[in-house]
This record gives structure tokens, C-alpha cells and sequence, in this order.
């Protein structure tokens, strides 16, 4: 049973987590990443923000320093100089507004003004920020990063970055905690993008129900970053939004129910129109692993596709045909736009490309995929049938499955577990066996 967080109290704000709430972002600054200069003056800020909550923002975030990697630090002075006109103003109008700042005298000033929420990218490490915390009622976002925007993207290592970061957001907490905030008003989020690089930060998101489980609200941070366009081979960060949403769609279906986004629209829209899906990846043909790595590359970079978690590569007994070479298999859990008969189409396209040949049933094949479940379908025709209805006695999918989804439930509700387990074997880990 998951134990998720359900409500984040920031000040006059309760926010209900029972669905998902998004935080547009609203940049007053020349410099940011994605939009620096393009709203940096108050009057427009403000307009800006406006046009956010039109579309389906719960709350603005308003931040007046650049915090991208290799960004100088800005004065406490100037950056109140740009953030207060615009908390202000929203304020007044009954916005709920977090103040995106590093600066305690920054985030004292923008309380007093209405802000109900600091949002600190340098996890509260600041004694003075704790004592603002401290005497005030207002809901903290702490982020995990090491070092500061200037040197986070330094070489970042971790010996397992899932346990380091959870750890040290542990610790965060556990001071704030012993300083007297209630854990109703922590919000946490793992810095993705903030001292860390592409696997590290793919590997975070694949652990968003790990931090879920936590017990704390948790915040999908992952508009428009580099590592989205790594993943999808886009330079420019503003096209990156439909990835970005279709992301924290699928973190947001693994626990994490606040969303910072800089496009709200197409964030309610990934929220309200995808659907995660199961996919099973098998291939004893050729090279193998380089098959599914290049089926995973294919889907990667298809843009109603999204994927969030991929479990280890295995080798596997063949099932049901038994004179044929081992497999390699593995699981993937996507995020998608397409309806099951468009992605079974897009599956079987790869296959094809792969030069898989239908003519042995079960035979040998460089490529085979398969949707193991789809969220909200349960179907049964000669085309498609959902959940698969062989998955659960196949080893090499309820192995890797329950890898990457601990305790994970089919669309029909049935658990997914090792009872009915009795063909493909696994046998070990690919990589290994085949080094």
C-alpha cells in the first residue's frame, strides 16, 4: 500500500495531491536557460504569469536569478529588485506565488509581500534560510544539489545516486524537522539537472515512486533540461515542452503530484491525454543487446512516446519453442499518447526494420516487443489482447517487470507477482554473460 503524501500545507494554501498541481514558472531575468529576457520586467512577468494561470497553473513560481549550470550569483539586492514588484502584484490578486531564491532576505521580503512558498535550490542549507523557514508558515521546496549552479556540473558522481541524493534529502529534512517545521509544509524534490548527468538523472526518475514513498509531496522538476533534450536529440530548449510533459506525466503517475513546468498548457494536456504502458523488449538473433538498445533509441525519439524506467537487460531460457538460442528480454514502463493499436503498429514496425520474420511461431527473431499492459485497457480480440494474457507465466517479463515496478498491478487488478511463474527462465544478467 502507498503512503503518499496527500495534502501540502503553504500558509493560506492547502493544496490537494489527490491530482496532480502545476507550478508555472515564471522567469524575471535576462540569463535563465530557456526564456531569460523574454518576460523580465515586471509588467510583463505579471502578464506572463497571468497567461500561466489561464492555462491550468495552481501556482506561479517567480524567481529573479538564473540558476542554469556555470551561472554567476546574483546580489540579494538586485535580484528583490526584480521578483517583488511581480510576488506583489500576484499576491495581492490571490495567486498562490512561490519565490524561487537562494537568498534568505530575499524569501523574508517576498513572505512579507504574500509569497506562500520558498523554493530553495540549495535544500535550506543556509541557517538564516531555515530561520525563514522557521518563523513562517509558508509551504519549502527542498531541492537536493551539490555544490552551486557555477560548479554543479563539475564532474558530478555518486556511488549510488539514488541512495545519495535520498539520504542527503533526508538530512535536509531531519534539520528542518529539528528546527521545528511541520512535515506537512515539505515539498521534496531531487534536483534533476542540478549535479547531475543524464543517467544520473534518468535514474532519479525512474525512482520517482521510491521518493514518493518518502511520505512528503514531490515535485516532477524536469522542464525543458538538458538531459530531456540528450534524450530526444533537441537543441532548443523550448521544443523540448511536449517530452518535458509527457515526462512528468509518467512521474506524476509514480507519486510525484506537484509539476514545475514552463508550458502549463501542454503539461494539463500530457496529464490529461497519456497513459503509461508495459513494454516487454526480447531479442536471440545477431547482437542482441545492441538490437534492444536500438528499439529503445527508436522510441526514445518518437515524440508521443516517453520513456521512464527500463529494467536490466536479462538472459532468458526460450519459452514454449525450445531448440533456439537463449534471449536477452527486459521491460519498459513508457508514458504515451498512442492508443494500444498505434503503439502495437509502432512496435511491430521496429520489428520489422530489425528484419523479424513471422514464420515459425515462437521462433527465433531479432526483435520482438510486446505490450504487457496498457493503464485503463482490458481487451480481448484477434488483434490485441490486454493485459497480455501470457505475462505472468513468463519469468523474463515478471523478473525485469518487477524490477523496475515493485508490487506493480496489471489493468485487470491482478498483482503482478512470481506465483504463476513456469517458462523463460532467467538466467542472469545479459551484459554480463555476454561480456
Amino acid at each position: 500500500m502507498r503512503m503518499w503524501a496527500r495534502e501540502w500545507h503553504c500558509g493560506p494554501f492547502d493544496f490537494d495531491l489527490a491530482s496532480p498541481v502545476v507550478m508555472g514558472i515564471c522567469n524575471v531575468t535576462p540569463d535563465s536557460f530557456s526564456d531569460g529576457g523574454m518576460h523580465a520586467t515586471a509588467p510583463e512577468a505579471i502578464e506572463h504569469a497571468r497567461k500561466l494561470l489561464a492555462t491550468g497553473a495552481d501556482i506561479i513560481d517567480v524567481g529573479g536569478e538564473s540558476t542554469r549550470p556555470g551561472a554567476e550569483e546574483v546580489s540579494p539586492e538586485l535580484e528583490l529588485s526584480r521578483v517583488l514588484p511581480v510576488v506583489r502584484e500576484l499576491a495581492s490578486q490571490g495567486v498562490a506565488v512561490s519565490i524561487d531564491t537562494r537568498h534568505a532576505s530575499v524569501a523574508a521580503a517576498c513572505i512579507d509581500a504574500g509569497a506562500c512558498i520558498i523554493n530553495d535550490v540549495s535544500g535550506f542549507r543556509s541557517p538564516e534560510m531555515r530561520e525563514v523557514a522557521t518563523h513562517s508558515d509558508v509551504g519549502l521546496v527542498v531541492m537536493h544539489m551539490r555544490g552551486t549552479p557555477k560548479t554543479m556540473q563539475e564532474a558530478p558522481s555518486y556511488d549510488d545516486v539514488v541512495l545519495d541524493v535520498e539520504q542527503e534529502l533526508m538530512r535536509m529534512v531531519a534539520r528542518l524537522d529539528a528546527e521545528g517545521v511541520a512535515p506537512q509544509r515539505i515539498c521534496l524534490d531531487f534536483g534533476i539537472g542540478f549535479g547531475k548527468n543524464v543517467v544520473h538523472n534518468l535514474r532519479l526518475i525512474q525512482a520517482t515512486a521510491r521518493f514518493a514513498d518518502l511520505g512528503y509531496p514531490l515535485m516532477a522538476a524536469v522542464s525543458r533540461k538538458s538531459f530531456i533534450g540528450a534524450i530526444v536529440a533537441e537543441s532548443t530548449p523550448s521544443m523540448r515542452d511536449r517530452a518535458s510533459a509527457l515526462c512528468a506525466a509518467f512521474m506524476a503517475d509514480q507519486g510525484a503530484h506537484v509539476i514545475r513546468a514552463h508550458n502549463v498548457a501542454a503539461t494539463r494536456e500530457m496529464l490529461r491525454d497519456s497513459h503509461r504502458a508495459i513494454i516487454g523488449l526480447g531479442s536471440n538473433m545477431g547482437n542482441s543487446c545492441e538490437h534492444i538498445d536500438d528499439a529503445l533509441t527508436s522510441l526514445r525519439l518518437n515524440p508521443d512516446i516517453w520513456i521512464g524506467a527500463v529494467s536490466e537487460y536479462v538472459m532468458s531460457e526460450p519459452a514454449y519453442l525450445e531448440e533456439q538460442a537463449s534471449f536477452v528480454n527486459a521491460v519498459a514502463a513508457i508514458q504515451t499518447t498512442l492508443s494500444p493499436r498505434d503503439l502495437l503498429r509502432t512496435l511491430h514496425d521496429l520489428e520489422d526494420e530489425h528484419g523479424r520474420v513471422r514464420g515459425v511461431e515462437n521462433g527465433p527473431r531479432p526483435l520482438d516487443l510486446d505490450i504487457i499492459d496498457y493503464a485503463g485497457v482490458v481487451c480481448a480480440d484477434e488483434k490485441l489482447d490486454l493485459p497480455h494474457p501470457l505475462a505472468l507465466e513468463r519469468d523474463f517479463v515478471v523478473t525485469p517487470l518487477l524490477d523496475i515496478m515493485p508490487g506493480y498491478e496489471l489493468a485487470n487488478g491482478t498483482a503482478v507477482t512470481r506465483d504463476h511463474v513456469r517458462v523463460g527462465k532467467v538466467t542472469g544478467p545479459a551484459r554480463e554473460v555476454l561480456a
